[in-house]
């Protein structure tokens, strides 16, 4: 008898560490979405946590650095990896959707210091939330630049 109350204990705390493993990987989940899909999805996910990717538009970038608040411009590239590799790669998906005056885009706010790979044709990888001014407030703020490094592949691959 007192070897099942043992037995049954641990099983009572395994299921309660497995709940609560659980429940907190779900309430700190993150939406992943372009900017098509959030501005499909409209109200439904203002003031959520959301992580957004999109390609940014150079001219659009503005940076004040008494406030540290950078402003700028991201358009709506696929989600997708197939689809990514299909019109030509991450490099050339960025410069389609930075040229692409018709692609739908969001306004990026980001209080910090700008990140020297912000530039032009950039993919930003932003977490943050939508306000409901439609503006994407950017808590955190990666930026990948595929043409700085894809200019070097060639030299290292000839070099072999």
């Amino acid at each position: 008898m007192g070897r099942s109350k043992f037995i049954l204990g641990g099983l009572f705390i395994l299921a309660a560490v497995v709940y609560l493993i659980f429940s907190s990987t779900q309430s700190s989940a993150e939406y992943f979405l372009t900017v098509d899909e959030i501005k499909a999805k409209g109200d439904t996910v203002i003031d959520k946590s959301l992580r957004l990717s999109g390609a940014v538009i150079g001219d659009s970038i503005q940076y004040d650095p008494q406030t540290l608040t950078l402003t700028f411009e991201v358009a709506h590239v696929p989600g997708d990896n197939a689809e990514i590799e299909a019109q030509g790669g991450l490099a050339e998906v960025l410069r389609a959707a930075a040229a692409d005056l018709t692609r739908q885009r969001i306004t990026v706010v980001y209080v910090g210091p700008k990140p020297d790979l912000l530039r032009s044709e950039a993919q930003a990888i932003m977490t943050g939330h939508l306000g409901t001014d439609g503006i994407f407030y950017a808590e955190e703020l990666l930026l990948k630049c595929p043409t700085k490094y894809e200019e070097a592949v060639p030299e290292q691959a000839s070099g072999n």
